[in-house]
């Protein structure tokens, strides 16, 4: 683990916007679309009132915030050595020194831990796969396997298929199935994701050792890969056929065209460019059938 005094330091001069950099806010509210999902989900097949889980909402989607963010600090904090490495990341404050490493540490600890607590306060369940989450990001992907191997971006996506699952969770700690197919759906939706990126940052990960599949296998073993988590996708989506024929035909549609698009890559001269297309797309898929969840089942 990196030692809080193994970086200079400039004199900490940190804003309000510089701890929601280190937060990673951007992350943390799309994180909240699915954590929603999950709650509205379970109270609608559990046959409860919107209305009467109301707290439950928002001790779910607050609890769930803070943890993510707290995790997010704990990886600033973390990463800040090959941080500066990388274009990408060079500039986050625990990199300038305008937030001290140890002030990034204390607000990740304080952070996950509150929202834990919030979100023990609905059920244990929801606490418990908050733990699992945090732990996955910050030790397993963080601390080890993003430094280590290629298989860093698949495990990680287990912490970040957490969200729908605890938002379930806080409502119906039994967890219906359907619960885990929504966990399915984000944890195969995130390599063909983050592997988008990778490609689009290959040489800034090859320049900070990080041994990402890009650097270590070469694009043409990435693109088949994405295309294998796309094409799996698909079918489990579909799974989701109890919301009706709208939903699946968006879900079959929105399936359909990233995997033509991924294939495209097979032939594609200019491997940056489809890697872009393809990160684009990923963000959009799951915004628009996360959403397209919420709105068929009201």
């Amino acid at each position: 683990m990196i030692k809080a005094d193994s970086l200079p330091e400039a004199s900490p001069t940190g804003t309000w916007k510089d701890f929601l950099t280190i937060a990673k806010m951007g992350i943390v509210i799309s994180n909240l679309i699915t954590v929603f999902a999950g709650v509205f989900l379970a109270i609608k097949f559990n046959g409860l009132l919107f209305a009467d889980e109301l707290n439950v909402l928002v001790l779910a989607v607050v609890g769930s915030a803070l943890v993510i963010a707290g995790g997010c600090c704990l990886n600033n904090y973390i990463d800040r050595d090959i941080d500066g490495l990388m274009d990408r990341t060079m500039d986050r404050p625990t990199v300038t020194g305008k937030i001290e490493a140890h002030q990034a540490l204390w607000m990740g600890i304080i952070l996950s831990a509150i929202g834990v607590i919030l979100l023990a306060m609905t059920t244990l369940t929801a606490a418990v796969f908050g733990l699992i989450g945090l732990f996955v990001y910050v030790v397993v992907y963080t601390m080890w396997l993003k430094r280590s191997h290629s298989i860093n971006t698949v495990v990680g996506g287990i912490s970040g298929a957490m969200p729908p699952l605890i938002g379930w969770a806080a409502v119906d700690a039994n967890l219906d199935l359907m619960a885990w197919i929504l966990f399915l759906i984000m944890f195969l939706w995130q390599p063909p994701h983050f592997l988008a990126l990778a490609m689009k940052r290959c040489e800034e990960y090859r320049k900070a050792g990080i041994p990402m599949l890009p650097v270590v296998s070469g694009f043409k073993m990435t693109k088949r890969q994405m295309i294998w988590y796309v094409a799996a996708l698909i079918p489990v989506s579909l799974y989701l056929y109890p919301f009706g024929k709208v939903f699946t035909t968006i879900a079959a549609v929105l399936g359909i065209g990233w995997l033509i698009l991924g294939l495209s890559g097979i032939w594609t001269n200019d491997d940056i460019k489809w890697a872009r297309q393809m990160f684009v797309y990923s963000l959009n898929y799951l915004t628009i059938l996360f959403v397209a969840m919420i709105l068929v089942n009201i």
